[in-house]
Parts: structure tokens; sequence; C-alpha cells
């Protein structure tokens, strides 16, 4: 596909974002799918959170790939279901446009067998494919793409850590441009607390509730996906900037859920920096990681035995993409905006077959 624009689609749990990405990755934002003019549409990349057990790479969508995505729903429910709408949507406003899926997936690929298998009965790993996938896959590609040009250094070499922050959160390890780990897993509910999700709980916990205050699956899946996080800790919306205003004026449910916030990643932080050998590179990414420099202050605090440290002028004024460390710090702390539809957009490209959208 040699020109023509790509329609990116990203329906995260939070909203849907579109964004028309021209052959020099431009990015233009979109309010509507049907607002779009099909003449300047070369292709439609999905934004795809969970390619279960098949799809890692990119593929063009067909209805057996609809079905297979839709197979992959419950690993995903906050997710999935909105992704297949947005593809509905496309094919009626756009139906002569090939659509492409993207997953989330895919840049976990190279996570080692170590960091990947769950300690669980052979049968589970083996026939019903419990293991560790990762997300937010095509968020940490661009930061392990974006830190090594903003600090002129190889990507050869170089360990990065990468908080991407928003309504969901994970904490990616990634050398050499490759991801080590992350800590999401079988789905994205595992790993660090979100706006709304619950992050990682002893599975003991939820055997507990089920057994002793009879919660069913579909009660845990619903409180564990939407009244958890720091939804359920401060009540809400779990907006971390409406959290910080309510600990401002004295909430003290608010307050706990910012220290929670910020304990449970600064732990995850180090966990990865274990996984990638080291950390060279801090990378705050996504909503939260990008707009709230109290939050990097309250993470960055907590990691000082590893070396990093934050300039509180840097902080409080960065605007992506930008280094807010210390001069002093032995790890470089970046904030980069995440830019999903370029990722996106490229495997496209990539993927599709050379097309020109220029008249004939």
């Amino acid at each position: 596909m040699s020109s023509g624009e790509v329609l990116v689609v990203n329906a995260g749990s939070t909203g849907l974002k579109l964004h028309l990405v021209d052959a020099e990755e431009g990015s233009e934002p979109v309010e509507r799918i049907e607002s779009v003019d099909r003449d300047r549409v070369a292709a439609v990349a999905h934004r795809v959170v969970h390619g279960g057990p098949r799809f890692r790479d990119p593929v063009l969508i067909d209805a057996a790939v609809r079905e297979q995505i839709f197979e992959s729903e419950p690993l995903a429910p906050l997710h999935n279901q909105p992704c297949l709408a947005g593809v509905e949507r496309a094919r009626e406003a756009l139906p002569e446009v090939p659509q492409v899926a993207v997953f989330d997936t895919g840049f976990h690929a190279t996570i080692p067998a170590e960091a990947a298998t769950y300690a669980v009965p052979w049968r589970w790993r083996e026939e019903w494919g419990v293991h560790r996938y990762g997300f937010h896959g095509i968020s940490v590609a661009w930061s392990a793409e974006r830190a090594p040009r903003l600090l002129d250094h190889p990507s050869t070499g170089l360990r990065l850590v990468v908080c991407h922050l928003g309504g969901g959160c994970s904490v990616s390890a990634v050398r050499d441009g490759r991801s080590l780990d992350n800590t999401m897993g079988f789905s994205p509910l595992e790993g660090v607390p979100m706006a709304t999700r619950s992050g990682s709980v002893d599975p003991g916990a939820l055997l507990y509730l089920m057994r002793e205050r009879e919660l069913d699956a579909e009660a845990l899946e619903h409180a564990l996906n939407f009244d958890s996080g720091l939804s359920g800790l401060a009540g809400g919306s779990g907006d971390m900037l409406a959290v910080e205003r309510a600990s401002a004026d004295g909430d003290r449910d608010a307050a706990l859920a910012i220290e929670v916030f910020a304990h449970r990643v600064a732990a995850a932080v180090a966990a990865m920096a274990a996984s990638a050998g080291g950390i060279d590179v801090l990378v705050f990414t996504a909503g939260i990681g990008e707009g709230s420099a109290p939050t990097r202050e309250r993470i960055c605090e907590r990691l000082a035995f590893l070396g990093v440290e934050l300039d509180p002028g840097r902080n409080a004024a960065a605007e992506p993409d930008c280094d807010v460390a210390s001069g002093n710090s032995a790890v470089r702390v970046l904030v980069i905006r995440a830019r999903e539809e370029l990722v996106a957009a490229r495997a496209a490209r990539h993927l599709l077959p050379a097309r020109s959208q220029t008249s004939p």
C-alpha cells in the first residue's frame, strides 16, 4: 500500500479513539467513522487487545478472523466486543476498504517461557492455553522505538521499563527493543491496579468469595473489571485527576487509592527491572503516565534505590516527549506520548499489497 491514509480504530476500555494516518505518519484525530471521506482511506487498522493463542501478527480481517476475535472475548470482555463493534461500523461506512487487525499481544510474543508460564497443571497450560500473553504491546512497541531516538542511543543493550498508565495499566520489561515481560497475563486483568480493574488479587480470596459469600463467576467478573481499581478504592469513575483532587480536599479514601497505586506500580517497575537485567530508562506513557506529574513523582520516590531521580521542575512542566530525570539520575526518566495509531497504521501498510489511491 504505497499511498492513501489508514484509519486507525482503537476501541479501548475507556472509549473509542480514531485517527487518520498518512503515508508520512502524520496523524489527524477523527470524531466518527461515518464522517471519514472514503476516497481518502486505503485501509482500516483495528487495535485488537486479545488475539488468543492463534493471533500474534497483524492479519487481514475476514469472517473467520472476526469469529476468532469473538471467541477470544471472554479473555478481554472490556475490549474485544467494542473492537468487533468498530469492525462492523467500518464495514458499513467503508465497505470496499480492507480492514486489518493489529494485536496488543503481538509485541509480547518474545516473552521467554520462564516469564510466560504459570505454575498450574499441565492440562491448563497445554490443552487450555492458560499462560501469560502480555498486553499494551502496541503502545510499548512505540515507546521502545521512541526512547532510543530521544536519547540518541541505539536500542541494542538498552534496558527499558515502560509504564503504560491509563484506563488500563501495565508495566513492561524491554531489552534490545524486545519484550521480556509484562505485568498483564492471561487477560488484561492481571497486574497493577487500574481505573476500574483490580489488577492482581490472591486467587484464594476469589475462591473464598465464591464459596463463602456465594458470588458467582459473573458477579466476580463484573466487580473485578468495573468496581475495583481506583474506582473501588476512592469511588467515582476511577479517573486519576479526579482522585488527586479529592485527595487534596482531604478525602482519605482517595489518598489511600493514590498510595496503593504508586506502591504497586513501583513494585512492578522493580520486578520488570529484574526481568530486563537492570534498568537504563524508565518510561511513562498513556493518560496517567503522561498527564499526572504527582503520580510520576510518587512512583519515582519509591525507586530511588534503583538510581531513579526526578528533576522536580522538569517533571512538573513535562510535555511529551521529554526527559524529566535529574542530571545525577542513574536512570533516564522519559515521558512519551502514546502513539498506538502510528504503529497500527504501519502494520497495515506492511501487510497489505501496494495500493494506490490516486485517480487512474
